[in-house]
């Protein structure tokens, strides 16, 4: 799951969001100087990226994907998967995709001063390009990979992965499908644990 799935299943508190959304980049126990909120999200994040790489639905999306992509292919499963939620938002959301982006945006900046230094970095270009609302197309997926494969100096090739997502839409449709049913119940659970 990459941010947007991520940022939906972290519920309606803005702190878990925020937690859930820079949770990458936070190494092993720094979490815990972070409000308890945010610590919330960030272990919510850890929980769905384990279960996420484990699950057999994923897998079978990542093995469509892994001769040509080798190690990236799960990075680029997590993207195209963020496009089927943005595409399929109202079955999942009562609220409008730009509306529920712009409140994330807003959030982000009312919490600054407890966002990481990456995450602050992050901010102006993600919503200068509004990257959560480019999930919903093509294009923007396809402008999201060629980023982050000059991130990877064009070692990823990670920018070509949208032939596979037009070969495969149905297939990569279907099986997100599935998959977000299961991982929505599971973020649920988590969340009442925490």
């Amino acid at each position: 799951m990459n941010f947007l799935a991520h940022i939906y299943l972290s519920g309606e508190n803005d702190l878990i969001k925020i937690g859930n959304f820079m949770a990458d980049g936070i190494r092993g126990k720094q979490f815990e100087h972070f409000p308890e909120d945010v610590q919330k999200g960030i272990v919510l994040h850890r929980f769905i990226d384990t279960y996420t790489d484990s699950h057999d639905i994923f897998r079978q999306s990542t093995k469509r994907l892994h001769d040509k992509y080798h190690h990236y292919a799960g990075v680029i499963v997590d993207i195209l998967y963020d496009h089927f939620l943005a595409k399929n938002w109202e079955k999942y959301s009562d609220e409008k995709l730009d509306r529920f982006v712009n409140r994330f945006y807003r959030a982000l900046h009312e919490n600054y001063s407890i966002l990481t230094e990456r995450t602050q970095d992050l901010m102006p270009t993600m919503i200068r390009e509004n990257w959560l609302w480019s999930y919903h197309s093509v294009d923007g997926i396809q402008h999201i990979l060629t980023q982050m494969d000059r991130r990877s100096k064009n070692q990823s090739k990670m920018q070509f992965a949208t032939q596979e997502l037009k070969e495969f839409y149905p297939e990569f449709e279907h099986e997100f499908g599935l998959f977000f049913e299961d991982i929505k119940q599971q973020a649920n659970q988590k969340l009442l644990s925490l």
